[in-house]
């Protein structure tokens, strides 16, 4: 069991293992607002609230290009990646996602307008970075 020791952002947290090595985990199958992005701020608040110094179950997948692991967390017992769609404060990325159950959390998020579906049309993180000159890392 790992502890969460930082949050970058809506899908990106830190954790510190039993040896004292710090890992940066990539929540699987979500996109969350970009820092600049709008609800940025809010997405990186409500990781914090469910993750942060609490101890994290981490079920990893792959790295991705920057050598984040990829994968579900549970904090505290809570599905970190799930509750962020349910929440409203993340998107299914649906280029990488398989959980047909985040699809689900996401229309529930829509209808009841929680979070960014709160906004008539809020922008894609994916689409955002494309359209956007900030350098992402």
């Amino acid at each position: 069991m790992e502890k969460v020791v930082g949050i970058a952002d809506g899908d990106t947290l830190t954790v510190l293992t039993a040896s004292k090595k710090q890992h940066k985990i990539r929540l699987a199958e979500i996109d969350a607002p970009e820092k600049y992005q709008p609800f940025g701020s809010k997405s990186k608040q409500s990781l914090s609230d469910l993750c942060f110094d609490k101890k994290a179950e981490v079920t990893p997948f792959v790295k991705d290009r920057y050598q984040r692991i990829v994968a579900r967390v549970k904090c505290a017992g809570v599905d970190a990646n799930a509750e962020q769609v349910n929440r409203g404060m993340a998107w299914v990325y649906r280029r990488y996602a398989k959980d047909h159950d985040l699809y689900v959390l996401e229309h529930g998020a829509k209808v009841g307008k929680r979070g960014l579906w709160a906004h008539s049309s809020p922008t894609p993180p994916w689409q955002w970075r494309k359209n956007s000159n900030v350098r992402q890392v």
